[in-house]
């Protein structure tokens, strides 16, 4: 029994390592599914008599993939309402520095130090205030 054992113990174990090597089945070269992209369909042109276009000129009409998923997704462009268009007016909004969000944290930004009332302002408790209590320092 004890030789039985043995045997089928060196059996598994050599049925277990043989699935850890390579055969071509599964160690071939395969495309990259996400760098494929959809080409535009073949299209013929109704008059035969077109020039063909410049090499290394943009295709008309083609759009990249990227292109076409932000239109897909936020679907262009959309118009300023009225009132955005005055808010924005009112605000002198064309005034403002369209690179403003990478210089925020940068070190030459002044900020204001508000004090610890503030600090204190923010870090109280939430509530109604009816626990609430004032001390006037000097009485």
């Amino acid at each position: 029994m004890n030789r039985t054992t043995a045997i089928l113990a060196v059996a598994v174990a050599a049925s277990t390592l043989s699935a850890c090597g390579s055969n071509s089945l599964f160690s071939r070269d395969r495309p990259d599914e996400f760098a494929v992209s959809r080409q535009a369909p073949l299209v013929v042109p109704p008059d035969f008599a077109l020039t063909p276009p410049a090499p290394g000129s943009a295709r008309p009409g083609g759009e990249s993939t990227a292109e076409q998923t932000l239109r897909a997704l936020f679907g262009g462009p959309a118009p300023r309402s009225a009132t955005e268009a005055a808010i924005i007016g009112s605000a002198d909004g064309t005034r403002g520095d369209p690179g403003i969000r990478s210089q925020v944290g940068s070190p030459d930004t002044q900020v204001v130090d508000k004090g610890l009332v503030t600090r204190d302002i923010l870090a109280a408790p939430e509530g109604d205030g009816r626990e609430a209590s004032a001390a006037i320092p000097g009485n």
